[in-house]
């Protein structure tokens, strides 16, 4: 278990085996308020207008237009509550703790009706198997709230390296986000070009939506906890359309590996994290998985980057 002391470090360590419960459930979590942004704001290309942002206590939804007022949902990981603000003053919280989805997605909707920001969502979940809907989903759901700081604070100082990366592009590049939807802080370069149409097939998510997110060439990079074919948290790094010699690409740190079944770069997180010098360590993967992209998909880089 996390100690006090060890929730300071400022890459704390993150074994899945010891919060998974725990993260399944900040998965069900953030999707309710991800869908809450996404019925509510004016769509966005590549999905843009349905992440979640990172604050100084958690993840937020940002600013949520309504007809009455905006207001916005986010998760606080200090006092390990769900806040619900209004521009009109208003306030709510529901209480981050041990128990099933469905009451809290009920707390939720009955807190935002009490506001008078009423939303109605799709209530079932995507991109996980099996998904059972939010109301009816009565299981027991654990939540250590330790871990949950974490897992925050893990994605505070990825999304501090990832801007920098940001930061050397010229080119058409995504915030830095949360996509609820495979639970993953992401950045994603873009070439300009347009790229073949997806084949889709993603569990539980239309494949329209695959496809207008991967309209164009992109080279994106993320943090995720980890899970299925990856048995721990880890960076990752693709390319759509992957370039032709992509897989046998040599990148950096040593210890990068490109994955076959999900093809596409994997780093350790505990590579970084064990690292002498983490912040490099992650740029020469975000880097070096770039150009490979970059390069073999003859990318005008050149345009594209800073000098």
């Amino acid at each position: 278990m996390p100690t006090a002391e060890s929730g300071n470090e400022i890459w704390p360590a993150l074994p899945l085996e010891a919060w998974r419960d725990t993260a399944a459930t900040l998965h069900l979590w953030t999707q309710i308020a991800g869908k809450v942004r996404l019925m509510q704001c004016e769509p966005v290309n590549h999905s843009w207008h349905a992440t979640l942002y990172l604050t100084a206590r958690g993840l937020t939804t940002g600013l949520i237009p309504h007809q009455r007022c905006s207001f916005q949902l986010d998760f606080d990981f200090i006092d390990h509550v769900l806040v619900i603000a209004t521009s009109n003053a208003g306030i709510a919280r529901v209480p981050l703790a041990d128990r099933p989805i469905a009451p809290f997605y009920r707390d939720l909707m009955r807190e935002l009706e009490r506001l008078h920001v009423p939303v109605k969502i799709h209530a079932k979940p995507n991109e996980v198997e099996p998904a059972v809907r939010f109301d009816e989903d009565d299981a027991p759901r654990a939540y250590d709230p330790a871990y949950a700081q974490h897992f925050w604070r893990v994605l505070l100082q990825s999304q501090r390296v990832f801007e920098r990366f940001r930061g050397r592009f010229l080119g058409k590049c995504s915030p830095v986000h949360y996509f609820w939807g495979a639970a993953d802080l992401a950045v994603t370069r873009f070439s300009g070009r347009r790229a073949p149409t997806h084949p889709g097939g993603i569990p539980n998510l239309p494949d329209e939506v695959t496809r207008e997110a991967y309209s164009h060439e992109v080279s994106s990079a993320g943090f995720w906890a980890g899970g299925g074919a990856v048995p721990s948290a880890a960076y990752y790094s693709y390319a759509y359309p992957e370039p032709d010699g992509f897989a046998a690409a040599s990148v950096q740190p040593p210890g990068a590996y490109y994955h076959q079944t999900l093809r596409e770069f994997i780093l350790p997180y505990d590579a970084v994290r064990e690292s002498a010098q983490p912040d490099e360590t992650l740029l020469a993967f975000l880097q070096s998985t770039y150009q490979a992209a970059a390069d073999l998909g003859k990318w005008d880089r050149a345009a594209l980057e800073k000098l």
